[in-house]
C-alpha cells in the first residue's frame, strides 16, 4: 500500500511539474532597490546563506519569492539533482527536508532553518529595508 501511495504523489508531482514552474516564474515580486553600498553589504552577508530546494515543491516556491523579492543572491541547492547537496542536508542539517536555509555564523558554526515561514521570517528581519 506504502507504495501505490509512493507512486501516486511522484506521479501527480510529475503532472504539476509544469503548472508549478510556470506559476513560480509569472509571479515573482518586483525586487527591492537598495543603493550600491547597501547591495554590496547584502551580497556578502548572502554568501554566508544556501538554500536547499528543488525547483517544483510549493514551500520552496514561496520562499525563493521572498528571496527575490528582497534581491538577495543567495545560493541554492537543489537536493534532488545535487547527490552532495543532499547528502550535506542529510548528515549536517539532520533531515533531508526542503526547503532548508543553512546559515553560516562569522564563528563558522552552522544553524539549519528547516520551516519556509521560519525563513521567509528570518530573511525579512535580516534584510528587509
Amino acid at each position: 500500500m506504502r507504495i501505490v501511495i509512493r507512486l501516486f504523489f511522484k506521479l501527480l508531482r510529475r503532472i504539476l511539474m509544469p503548472f508549478m514552474l510556470i506559476y513560480a516564474a509569472l509571479s515573482k515580486p518586483k525586487p527591492i532597490q537598495r543603493e550600491a553600498d547597501a547591495q554590496a553589504q547584502v551580497n556578502e552577508q548572502c554568501r554566508q546563506l544556501t538554500l536547499y530546494q528543488y525547483s517544483t515543491c510549493p514551500f520552496c516556491i514561496k520562499v525563493k519569492k521572498e528571496i527575490h523579492r528582497l534581491a538577495l543572491p543567495i545560493t541554492m541547492a537543489n537536493v534532488l539533482r545535487d547527490e552532495t547537496a543532499r547528502t550535506e542536508l542529510e548528515t549536517k542539517g539532520g533531515q533531508v527536508k526542503v526547503p532548508c536555509l543553512k546559515i553560516v555564523d562569522t564563528d563558522g558554526s552552522e544553524q539549519w532553518m528547516y520551516e519556509s515561514e521560519e525563513i521567509k521570517r528570518y530573511l525579512q528581519q535580516r534584510f528587509a529595508a
